[in-house]
């Protein structure tokens, strides 16, 4: 039997959880540690028999790991950890600010360098999967069009700026695409659309007994970058229908793009996922990347990569023979 590529997990919320528990449905795949920042680490209740280690130590399992799995927040976890791993480990991550990804990369690509490393960057399905559907599709038709829709579904995010106010409890964020915003593409119309236009915002929350709710919901509508610009409904439910009605983390969307052959030929090209498990099914996307770094990283490649670098083939457990015999 080969030898199986060995995983860390770095960091155990949601995602870490989800890495965790789709390792098993890979038989090319075993996790060698999960590391954390509890103390003491060996509280940190895991599901898998594996070793759970203090984050100070990480670097002592250098030869013990073939590829980490950075499953920290990108807001104030990756952006540390991103360059600090990459000297040490291969890397991938699911770094999914936008905006900064561009300034991510080069500091990340500097420290992978540094080590001999690969570390893959902003994996997932948004950044990740939809980024590389925008890529193709506007690469296939040059005229036209991408639009890019999210939901129905939790927007981690969002929940978490909600749940800052005074007054919150708990909250969840549902980002709702509007229909017929959606309808109007697949009709074969080229409309400019703001953000009003493409979604509209669902926040179910669970306030203290003496909280003052009109103050809260007009917080949360007025609120910049995250509310303001959208059309907003908040709705104030008890943290037992929150439990029963909200546990689950699904989302989704759609990219879709409409452009023009010739003078008069329209195509749409549409890709799409619905979602019951947002974590896990990133997850599976993260642990198919690492296999490709692991790949790479055996050529001996280093320093950063996108997932507009990276040849299909390397994600999967087939070769080449195999997948052209049996996919193409």
């Amino acid at each position: 039997m080969e030898k199986k590529i060995r995983i860390g997990i770095c960091g155990y919320g949601n995602l870490g959880r989800g890495v965790e528990a789709e390792i098993v449905k890979n038989p090319d795949l075993e996790l060698a540690a999960v590391f954390t920042r509890r103390q003491p680490a060996e509280s940190l209740q895991i599901k898998a028999n594996a070793p759970v280690v203090h984050v100070d130590s990480a670097a002592e399992w250098k030869d013990k790991i073939d590829v980490m799995i950075l499953c920290g927040g990108s807001a104030n976890d990756l952006p540390v950890q991103g360059s600090e791993f990459a000297k040490i480990f291969n890397t991938v991550d699911s770094f999914d600010t936008h905006a900064k990804i561009h300034d991510y990369f080069k500091a990340v690509d500097s420290s992978a360098r540094s080590g001999s490393n690969i570390s893959i960057i902003s994996i997932g399905w948004d950044p990740g999967l939809f980024s590389l559907m925008r890529l193709y599709m506007g690469s296939i038709i040059r005229t036209g069009k991408t639009y890019t829709f999210w939901g129905k579904g939790v927007s981690q995010g969002h929940s978490d700026a909600i749940r800052g106010i005074e007054g919150v409890v708990d909250a969840i964020q549902y980002t709702i695409p509007v229909d017929h915003a959606v309808e109007k593409i697949r009709n074969g119309e080229n409309p400019e659309l703001t953000a009003r236009e493409k979604h509209t915002r669902l926040c179910y929350v669970v306030a203290t007994e003496d909280a003052d709710k009109k103050r809260i919901e007009k917080e949360i509508k007025e609120m910049p970058n995250y509310f303001d610009e959208y059309d907003t409904s908040v709705c104030f439910i008890s943290a037992d229908e929150l439990k029963a009605d909200h546990g689950k983390l699904p989302h989704g969307g759609n990219v879709i793009h409409m452009g023009k052959t010739g003078e008069t030929n329209k195509h749409i090209i549409e890709f799409s996922l619905k979602l019951d498990s947002n974590p896990e099914f990133t997850a599976s996307v993260l642990l198919s990347y690492a296999r490709a770094a692991y790949k790479l990283s055996a050529k001996g490649e280093c320093g950063a990569r996108t997932i507009f670098d990276i040849p299909p083939i390397l994600l999967s457990p087939l070769d080449i023979e195999e997948a052209i015999k049996n996919l193409l």
